[in-house]
């Protein structure tokens, strides 16, 4: 029997012994390799044949394009989680469904896309959502955000946060993308958490990417850890080291290079070498190739420094190899403080020309931030530290150009509270 009859009768049998589903559900638009010309849908469907449509956008006059699903298999890994129902009752989820993603190709750089998904009958299931590829080079921005933990149980968690991804709308009307950096369901291995997050108006107006956070990568009283309940809730580019292949990416964003990690598979010495190693080999292949990038970026999760006084965190970790390689900017959450350096070179600020930026979000859930002390380490090198306590809400708008990078941090009111520059090198 082929492979894609067993997953359909697999599929129609788990959902007669499941709660009812949509048909299709968590709909995203994650990078491709180089976002200017390639882009990943996914979406989780709970019936055979489901595939995508997409086409430049025409105000009503779009020219669809029909894409079978590049990537298909029966995914299991949220089955028999235990969780917590809106109502905060305690529940077992029991979910099974068919893990879809179209791998586009050959798009326009710089064009405004919309797609939606359709059922075997040609009947469209989930409207329309958008997404613009990169510019092959010049201006762009996006919206950095992290940590606003979904819990269905308490809503205004997703709400605090997409609202705050409202203000930075406000702030900057042009946009085109979402970056966050961890720790945006409670409980990763929670699929209605994740079912819930992308039902939100923000991922069907934008291209969002992401990476693994603590949060993401457990359960409910941490039954189980995994990576894989962040790998299969989207669909980045599988060009990760060996173990983390759709964690851990790369990808171009117009004249930018941007490198997610795992911090929950870098703990160890051995983990770290290897994730390091491979920092090296794509910095240095990129650099190497023939479009270099402009500026090089690195995301994690945990924070560079502890911010409540300023201590060492992972700044300690990976500034060596930052130096050696020249990043330009090294971004990161977890903290629920937001902290930002000027350009640093062995532990020292340069003229911007030379040296890495270090930059960590606040939280933005209005539920878990946390507060400050007097800052008692690394008062040389820290040049702002912000937080609003316990109900912490803000984001940052990041705008990209051939001279420059502008990161602004924004409360939930839209306020500027810091700016920071990293200078393209010479």
């Amino acid at each position: 029997m082929k492979r894609s009859v067993i997953l359909s009768l697999l599929v129609c049998t788990v959902s007669v012994m499941c709660a009812a589903f949509d048909d299709v559900e968590s709909v995203v638009a994650n990078p491709g390799v180089d976002a200017s010309t390639q882009i990943n849908i996914s979406w989780a469907a709970h019936v055979p044949g489901t595939h995508i449509e997409y086409a430049e956008k025409a105000n009503g006059q779009e020219a669809w394009k029909r894409v079978e699903p590049t990537f298909h298999r029966l995914c299991t890994t949220y089955d028999s989680i235990r969780s917590k129902s809106p109502k905060g009752q305690d529940i077992k989820e029991g979910v099974m469904f068919i893990k879809c993603a179209a791998e586009l190709q050959s798009l326009k750089p710089a064009t405004d896309y919309v797609y939606r998904v359709l059922d075997a009958t040609g009947k469209v299931v989930v409207p329309v959502h958008a997404f613009k590829t990169a510019p092959a080079a010049g201006e762009w921005s996006c919206c950095v955000i992290s940590d606003f933990h979904t819990y269905t149980p308490a809503p205004g968690r997703l709400k605090a946060a997409m609202d705050m991804v409202g203000t930075v709308e406000k702030y900057n009307p042009g946009i085109d993308w979402v970056l966050h950096l961890g720790d945006v369901a409670a409980w990763g291995g929670s699929w209605s958490f994740w079912v819930e997050m992308y039902k939100q108006p923000a991922f069907a107006r934008y291209m969002w990417t992401g990476l693994n956070g603590n949060h993401d990568n457990m359960t409910r009283g941490y039954d189980k850890v995994s990576k894989d309940f962040f790998r299969d809730a989207n669909y980045v580019p599988r060009n990760g080291y060996e173990g983390q292949v759709g964690v851990c990416y790369h990808f171009r964003y117009g004249d930018a290079l941007f490198i997610a990690l795992n911090n929950e598979e870098m703990r160890k010495d051995a983990e770290f070498a290897q994730a390091s190693q491979w920092v090296r080999k794509v910095v240095t292949e990129a650099r190497a190739s023939s479009n270099p990038p402009r500026y090089v970026i690195v995301c994690e999760h945990y924070q560079w420094f502890n911010a409540v006084t300023g201590k060492t965190s992972q700044y300690g970790r990976w500034s060596p190899i930052f130096d050696e390689l020249g990043v330009d900017l090294a971004l990161s959450g977890n903290n629920h403080i937001y902290a930002s350096t000027n350009a640093l070179l062995a532990g020292k600020e340069t003229d911007g020309y030379s040296g890495t930026v270090y930059v960590q979000t606040p939280s933005c859930d209005n539920e878990r931030g946390q507060g400050m002390e007097d800052i008692a380490y690394n008062k040389d090198i820290i040049k702002y530290r912000w937080t609003e306590g316990d109900r912490t809400v803000g984001a940052m708008d990041m705008k990209v150009d051939d001279k420059h990078i502008v990161l602004t941090l924004l409360d939930r009111n839209g306020n500027i509270l810091d700016t920071v520059e990293v200078k393209a090198k010479r």
